[in-house]
């Protein structure tokens, strides 16, 4: 996964916000910002000119050409069906969130959140998993929404098996986490494969969506 660069594109109307993003998202040796923009229209005119995977975008965005909010984003899933979209906003509502959920976007993140978790939701989307996080109740919503009853599975993963999948998650590949943890590549695939076998899972999209979306990322704790 380290050896892919995934092509950014950022969207909001603060020019403080935008500068901040690029700088923090710039510094990721995974992730490649490919352009800004302050409003709608100077977004599909970037998306139309550059090639782009994942999308960050505030969902107020006024006075642009194809407008915000929802009507932005239903133009952009109708528009660029294969482009990833993290919705990076104040603005925390339960139906809302819900709404924006059926257009088919993949995260919403709240703005009070630090940069790591805006890393974590474009790894998340770019391996098909979705990534939410705004208020405690929203959360629980949308994950009672995309997770079943899969939370308790996580008590069968050993600590060195969390530990394996929380940093997978997080960008690293199996030979870097292999370096990290002074293991062998072949001991970290195996455990985990063992993970996934655990929570009866194949694809590694599958991991980061159970991940992110049941808190096994939270639970997880370094072997001593």
């Amino acid at each position: 996964m380290s050896n892919v660069k995934i092509r950014i594109a950022l969207a909001d109307d603060h020019p403080a916000v935008l500068s901040g993003l690029k700088h923090d998202l710039s510094a990721i040796p995974t992730l490649e910002v490919i352009g800004t923009a302050a409003d709608s229209g100077e977004l599909v005119k970037l998306l139309n000119s550059t090639p782009c995977d994942v999308l960050i975008t505030d969902y107020a965005m006024p006075g642009g050409q194809y407008g915000d909010g929802l009507t932005l984003l239903a133009y952009l899933r109708r528009t660029y069906p294969t482009l990833r979209v993290v919705v990076f906003t104040m603005i925390e509502n339960v139906g809302l969130v819900q709404e924006i959920v059926k257009l088919g976007v993949q995260s919403v993140l709240s703005k009070s959140f630090d940069t790591g978790h805006l890393i974590s939701a474009v790894h998340a989307v770019f391996a098909g998993a979705t990534y939410f996080r705004t208020s405690l109740r929203e959360t629980d919503e949308l994950r009672a929404e995309f997770s079943s009853a899969t939370g308790s599975q996580t008590r069968t993963l050993t600590n060195r098996e969390m530990e394996v999948v929380r940093l997978f998650v997080s960008g690293l590949s199996v030979s870097e986490i292999a370096e990290r943890l002074n293991r062998t590549k072949q001991t970290i695939s195996a455990q985990k494969g063992r993970a996934m076998r655990k929570l009866g899972i194949e694809r590694d999209a599958d991991l980061f969506q159970l991940a992110y979306e049941t808190g096994l990322v939270t639970a997880a704790h370094t072997p001593k």
